[in-house]
C-alpha cells in the first residue's frame, strides 16, 4: 500500500544572476526539493544543503537516497520514462490527448494542479506556467520593453519588475523589485564591486511566503 503525501507547497522561484527565472522548487512533507522550469519539466530534485557545510550555496541540493520510481512500459507513451514518485511524492504529465503546449509537461506534484498558457491566450507565451493550483502568474506580453520581454510579471498578488533597456547596459533585464522588496545592482559605473552584482537587496527574500533567490552558482537552478 502507497502513502500519499498532501502537503506539498511552492518554496522557493530562482532567477540566475538576477536576469533569469531558472526554476520553481516545490517542498514535500519529506523535506524533498523538486525543481522545474517554467514551461514544465523536471530539472532536479534533492534535499537543500546544511547551512553548516562548508561548500553551502542557497538552493544546492543534496541527493535524496530514499525511493524514486519512474513510468514503464505500461504508461502512455509521453509519461513512459518520466519520474513516477520522489520518497511519497507522486508526479503525473500532460498526455498525448492534451491542448499541444501542455503535451509532456508536469500537471501535477502530489497533490499541486499545474495549469499553462495555451496558443489561444494572447497574455503570455504559451507553453509557460500559467498557475499552480490557487497560485495564479503572469509575463510581460511580446510589446513590453525587450529586456523583460516574456518574464515572469506577478506570483499571486506580487508584482515583478525589471531594469529596461533605457537601464545601465550591465543592469537592463535584471530584477528591480519583488512585492515590495527592491533590488540595486552596480552599475559600470560604479567605483566599488562588480558590474552586474547586487548592490543592495539579499540574495533570499520571503515574499508573501515564497523565497526569491538571485543565484550566482553556475549549476544552481
Amino acid at each position: 500500500m502507497f502513502l500519499i503525501s498532501f502537503s506539498q507547497k511552492l518554496s522557493r522561484i530562482t532567477f540566475s544572476l538576477g536576469t533569469t527565472l531558472s526554476s520553481f522548487s516545490f517542498i514535500t512533507d519529506q523535506q524533498v526539493i523538486i525543481k522545474i522550469s517554467e514551461d514544465g519539466k523536471v530539472i532536479e530534485w534533492g534535499i537543500d544543503m546544511d547551512p553548516r557545510r562548508y561548500n553551502y550555496y542557497p538552493g544546492k541540493l543534496e541527493p535524496f537516497m530514499a525511493r524514486v520510481d519512474y513510468y514503464g512500459p505500461e504508461a502512455d507513451s509521453i509519461s513512459r520514462g518520466k519520474v513516477k514518485s520522489i520518497g511519497t511524492c507522486f508526479l503525473t504529465y500532460y498526455g498525448a490527448y492534451e491542448m499541444e503546449s501542455k503535451i509532456g509537461k508536469v500537471k501535477s506534484i502530489g497533490n499541486l494542479i499545474l495549469d499553462y498558457y495555451t496558443k489561444y491566450e494572447a497574455t503570455a507565451p504559451a507553453g509557460k506556467l500559467k498557475s499552480i493550483s490557487t497560485i495564479l502568474l503572469s509575463y510581460y506580453s511580446a510589446y513590453e520593453n525587450e529586456a523583460f520581454r516574456g518574464k515572469l510579471k506577478s506570483v499571486a498578488n506580487n508584482q515583478i519588475t525589471y531594469y529596461s533597456t533605457f537601464d545601465e547596459p550591465a543592469i537592463k533585464g535584471k530584477v528591480k523589485s519583488i512585492g515590495g522588496v527592491s533590488y540595486v545592482w552596480y552599475s559600470s559605473i560604479d567605483s566599488r564591486g562588480y558590474p552586474g552584482t547586487l548592490k543592495s537587496g539579499r540574495m533570499q527574500e520571503n515574499i508573501g511566503g515564497i523565497t526569491y533567490l538571485i543565484s550566482y552558482l553556475s549549476g544552481v537552478h
